[in-house]
């Protein structure tokens, strides 16, 4: 009897570390690892809805306190984050827009309609100016959606020459005349938006032509000023690839994805924003992960072409699209933003960041109270997302060195179907400190992790900090914006010279500064 209780014991032992051995993350301290862009955590905001007005611009004369007709609070939101790139203005708008619209006295510009948003009125008091302005206030790069669905090459072309040329040229005078005397940086040129849909229904071989000669007079106006991003595929179009780039990939610089995270069956299946079970949220989860399967397959078919990878792909929209909150318009696009969505923000940096030998850049669609976004506004009042706090955790990893790594996770099942439970990146900056983010997307277990690194020691953990809620479907309100909030976090431990313990709480983002 005695014999049986104690094998019976013996047995729950080794069942007890059989499970807490399949949590590990082993860093590999020796090798070099490939840098992670900046820019992979930027940013986009279209004409749409109430991203650029009531988000962005209020206007000179409005109550709301505002910086030359910027709103403060979302701008002081914007600055603290250190967004890197923002991408304007559009989306499916930026093939309807004419940019002269958009520049001279605001009284003197033209009204239009917003067909795909809406059907608004669109006063062009944002335009170019306002924009290129408000980049260089937050000190990030501008990227500039070019008209090709429904514009000309020497549109493109004089916009190019109004924006960054110094020279006595007509384009470049006119930006005088309107009082701005010198050229704006401009780093980033999209030629088209969605050419395969709402950017003119354009077949790959279509707009692969169209690309080149866009392209080629983008070159010789812009120069090497301007990186060039040809329009990629919708989600799982590999076929749109592997068209543009055999018959156009000397002609770009970077090429473009799409791809949202609908948590519902289908794409005409979405479910609401706030108030979802576990079916959902596990559904949402596992449509973002989906991610690293489309970045696999397109890199693949790149890599055939430009095995040097001198292109970059651009995944310049993503995010989590639901329905939009009851009571506001549908075709604004405004939906809440819970802590789902802030992991699956999460995990998609981390497929992002694994392959940041080929991704360059990301754009979270969108900045400002529309899709998966930053911030909302409601009249004077202003949340910042938990989204939002999820991009400033991660943002310690632009422009650092991914460090090797292998997980190994357990897993979160849900009915048949299950998704790793832990998602990490681990990089190392220019002064050599080491930030590892981990995120436990189970909701419903703390996870231990063993972090063992090898050819280096684990000095001291300087500041951990860490993004969970009760529910996976907690929301900020402007009631209450401080439901979702990072906060400090002290589960962990060092375990030997070259080991730490991890606690992860169930529904956890964690960042750890280390030396």
């Amino acid at each position: 009897m005695k014999k049986a209780i104690l094998l019976s014991g013996l047995l729950i032992i080794l069942m007890f570390q059989g499970v807490h051995s399949q949590n590990k993350l082993t860093i590999d301290a020796t090798a070099e690892g490939q840098p992670i862009s900046k820019y992979i955590y930027g940013h986009f905001a279209e004409h749409l809805g109430r991203c650029i007005y009531d988000g962005i611009w209020v206007g000179t004369d409005s109550p709301i306190p505002n910086i030359n007709g910027y709103r403060k609070d979302v701008f002081e939101a914007l600055k603290a984050l250190d967004i890197p790139v923002l991408r304007w203005p559009g989306g499916c708008f930026a093939d309807t827009y004419h940019w002269k619209d958009g520049i001279g006295p605001r009284s003197e510009r033209p009204k239009i309609k917003n067909v795909f948003w809406g059907g608004v009125v669109e006063d062009n008091s944002f335009g170019t100016h306002e924009f290129l302005d408000l980049c260089e206030m937050l000190g990030c790069d501008a990227y500039i959606s070019a008209n090709v669905g429904s514009g000309t090459v020497q549109e493109m072309v004089q916009w190019i020459e109004y924006m960054t040329s110094s020279e006595d040229v007509e384009m470049a005078n006119l930006r005088r005349n309107n009082g701005r005397d010198k050229p704006w940086n401009v780093r980033f040129l999209g030629i088209g938006n969605e050419s395969w849909g709402c950017g003119g229904n354009m077949t790959p071989e279509y707009y692969s032509n169209l690309l080149r000669q866009y392209s080629g007079y983008a070159w010789e106006y812009g120069r090497d000023r301007l990186t060039r991003v040809g329009c990629g595929a919708n989600g799982n179009d590999y076929n749109w690839t592997r068209v543009l780039m055999e018959n156009a990939g000397r002609h770009m610089d970077a090429l473009s994805v799409h791809y949202y995270t609908i948590a519902g069956p289908g794409w005409n299946n979405k479910t609401a924003a706030t108030g979802f079970g576990e079916e959902l949220y596990f559904s949402g989860i596992r449509a973002g992960l989906r991610m690293d399967e489309l970045i696999t397959r397109h890199s693949n078919i790149m890599n055939e072409y430009d095995p040097a990878k001198k292109i970059g792909l651009y995944v310049d929209e993503w995010g989590i699209w639901t329905d939009v909150e009851p009571g506001t318009n549908p075709g604004f696009l405004f939906q809440q933003n819970s802590m789902r969505d802030a992991l699956i923000a999460a995990t998609t940096f981390d497929i992002f960041n694994r392959h940041s030998d080929r991704v360059r850049m990301a754009n979270i669609a969108q900045t400002v109270n529309v899709l998966q976004a930053m911030i909302l506004t409601e009249g004077d009042k202003m949340v910042m997302t938990p989204t939002y706090h999820v991009f400033n955790m991660y943002k310690v990893h632009g422009d650092a060195k991914l460090m090797k790594s292998s997980l190994i996770s357990e897993s979160y099942k849900f009915g048949d179907d299950s998704v790793p439970a832990i998602s990490q990146t681990v990089s190392k900056d220019a002064n050599g400190k080491i930030h590892m983010s981990l995120n436990n997307v189970h909701p419903g277990k703390e996870i231990r992790l063993t972090v063992e690194m090898n050819g280096a020691a684990v000095k001291k953990v300087n500041k951990g900090e860490i993004l969970t809620a009760e529910k996976y479907n907690s929301v900020n309100t402007f009631d209450n914006p401080q439901q979702v909030k990072p906060g400090e976090f002290k589960g962990y431990k060092v375990t030997g010279t070259n080991t730490l313990e991890v606690t992860l709480p169930p529904l956890s983002v964690v960042t750890l500064e280390m030396e």
